[in-house]
C-alpha cells in the first residue's frame, strides 16, 4: 500500500515492508526507473529490516505541495527531499541503499547530513564524478548524449511526448545483457506519466552540467556540495561492469573522499539497472554490509 508523508515541499508517496523494529534501509530509486525496481530485493531483507521506499520527486505518486515551486532536478534538492523525508517519518539516523539518482541523493545527504544517513549503499553512480567543470572523457561524453539532447527543443519534447520510446532505448543501451519484459517495463513506466517528470528530467541534466541554475531554495546546499565535501559513513558502492550510462571508472579511485571506509564491488554481466539485474546480489551485499556496521567500517578499495 502506497502512503505519503508531508515535507515544506513535497508530499512524498512511499512503500513499506519488512520488520518494523529492525534497522531502518531506506531504498532509493534511480532514472529513468521507480520504485519498484527493489521489488525483487526487497523479499530477502524483509525479515530482518525496516524497509522505506520512497518515489523521487516528480515520480509515481509524490507530488509538490505548490505549483510554485521550482520543479527541479539538482542533487541538492534530491538530497534534501531524501532527509527531509527521513525527518518527517521521525526513522532516526538510517541506512540509505541509493540507484543511479537514488545514489546521487544518498551521497548529498551523507555528506550533509551524517546524524540523519548513518551507512550507505551507492549504486551505478560516482561521488563528485560530473559537473560543469569535472574531467570529461569523450566516450563518457558519448555516454551521456541524452544529458546533452534536453538542453534542445527537440529533446525536451523527446521526454515529454515520447518518454516511453526513449527511456526504453536508454535501458537497452545502458544495459546490453539484460532482457527486461515488457510488463516489467510498462509497469515501470507508469511512474513517468507524473506530470512533473519532463521539467525535472529536463532541470536535472542542466543544471548538473551549468546550463541552468538551480532553485534558489537550494543555493546553500549546492554550494556546499559543490566542494564535494568528505562523506564520513561507511559507503558501499556496487557498480556493473556492463554499465552504458555511468561508465565504471566513474567510481574508480574515490576512497581519498570518504572518511569512515569505502569498498567498490564490481559486477560481472551486471548493466545500470544492478537492483534490477542481480537482485539477489544487492539484496545479499546489502544485509552483508548492514551486519558489518558493528564491527566497523568496510574493507577500504579503490
Amino acid at each position: 500500500m502506497t502512503k505519503t508523508v508531508r515535507t515544506e515541499y513535497l508530499d512524498i508517496a512511499y512503500e513499506e515492508a519488512g520488520e518494523t523494529g529492525g534497522p531502518v534501509v531506506v531504498l532509493v530509486h534511480g532514472w529513468p526507473d521507480d520504485a519498484g525496481c527493489w521489488r525483487d530485493v526487497i523479499p530477502a531483507l524483509e525479515s530482518r529490516y525496516r524497509l522505506v521506499v520512497p518515489h523521487l520527486r516528480g515520480h509515481g505518486e509524490t507530488r509538490f505541495r505548490s505549483a510554485e515551486t521550482m520543479r527541479s532536478g539538482q542533487t541538492a534538492a534530491l538530497s534534501d527531499d531524501l532527509v527531509r523525508f527521513v525527518e518527517a517519518l521521525e526513522l532516526g539516523p538510517v541506512v540509505v541503499a541509493g540507484h543511479d539518482w537514488g545514489a546521487r541523493a544518498g551521497y548529498g545527504a551523507a555528506a550533509l547530513r551524517p546524524d540523519v544517513v548513518r551507512a550507505l549503499i551507492a549504486m551505478s553512480a560516482g561521488y563528485a564524478s560530473s559537473g560543469p567543470t569535472a574531467p570529461l572523457a569523450y566516450d563518457l561524453a558519448e555516454a551521456y548524449w541524452y544529458e546533452w539532447f534536453v538542453a534542445t527543443d527537440r529533446g525536451r519534447r523527446a521526454f515529454d511526448e515520447d518518454r516511453r520510446e526513449i527511456c526504453r532505448y536508454l535501458w537497452r543501451k545502458w544495459s546490453p545483457g539484460w532482457e527486461f519484459t515488457e510488463t516489467e517495463f510498462a509497469r515501470t513506466a507508469r511512474a513517468w506519466d507524473n506530470a512533473d517528470w519532463p521539467l525535472i528530467t529536463a532541470h536535472a541534466y542542466l543544471q548538473r552540467w551549468g546550463e541552468q541554475p538551480g532553485a534558489p531554495e537550494y543555493q546553500q546546499l549546492e554550494e556546499r556540495l559543490a566542494i564535494h565535501p568528505p562523506i564520513r559513513v561507511p559507503t558501499l558502492v556496487l557498480h556493473g561492469l556492463d554499465d552504458m550510462d555511468n561508465l565504471c571508472r566513474t567510481t574508480e579511485n574515490q576512497a581519498r573522499y570518504f572518511e569512515a571506509g569505502y569498498r567498490r564491488e564490481l559486477l560481472a554481466g551486471v548493466g545500470h539497472f544492478v537492483p534490477r539485474e542481480a537482485p539477489g546480489t544487492t539484496a545479499a551485499a546489502i544485509e552483508k554490509f548492514v551486519a558489518g556496521l558493528s564491527t566497523g567500517p568496510p574493507t577500504p578499495s579503490v
